[in-house]
């Protein structure tokens, strides 16, 4: 029985583009819960805010995941993922969807292979690329992650 063969025909851009963005969304998906318990912890002993005797205390991740479960509901966990599912989508799109096409850019033209010189400047140059475009959505996911922790009158995202 004779199996399939992968196509001759490399990947677009266009596929490398958005397969990048998926991939990094599904992958978000999963790993959500423990970023916002992160930033739960980060944030905890920063709030300036006066603080009640009957405020919540979050000790380690599986603590802080289990006590946003049982006081906000399970959807507190994935509280910012539509921020956070963008920063992924523009993030790994532009970084490793336009990689090999600005590499291209960087090899000289009749180059037989590519360089580590044109290696590094597609990856800094896609890389930085990146982060300018998702650092501001990555700003929110933040935020919407942190809100929640604040007393009901410091709240000020809702949505």
């Amino acid at each position: 029985m004779a199996g399939l063969k992968p196509p001759e025909v490399p990947p677009t851009a266009a596929v490398k583009f958005v397969s990048a963005g998926v991939a990094a969304c599904i992958a978000d998906l999963c790993t959500f819960p423990l970023d916002t318990a992160k930033v739960r912890l980060q944030i905890q002993g920063e709030v300036r805010i006066p603080r009640s005797t009957s405020s919540t205390e979050y000790r380690g991740v599986l603590g802080t995941l289990s006590t946003m479960v049982r006081v906000e509901g399970p959807r507190s966990l994935y509280r910012g993922l539509a921020a956070g599912l963008q920063r992924q989508m523009s993030f790994a799109s532009i970084r490793i969807g336009l990689y090999d096409s600005v590499k291209q850019l960087y090899t000289p033209k009749g180059a037989e292979s590519t360089g580590l010189a044109a290696r590094l400047l597609a990856g800094c140059t896609t890389g930085a690329v990146a982060v300018a475009c998702a650092q501001p959505t990555d700003v929110v996911k933040v935020r919407f992650q942190a809100n929640r922790a604040l007393p009901e009158s410091a709240r000020r995202y809702s949505g």
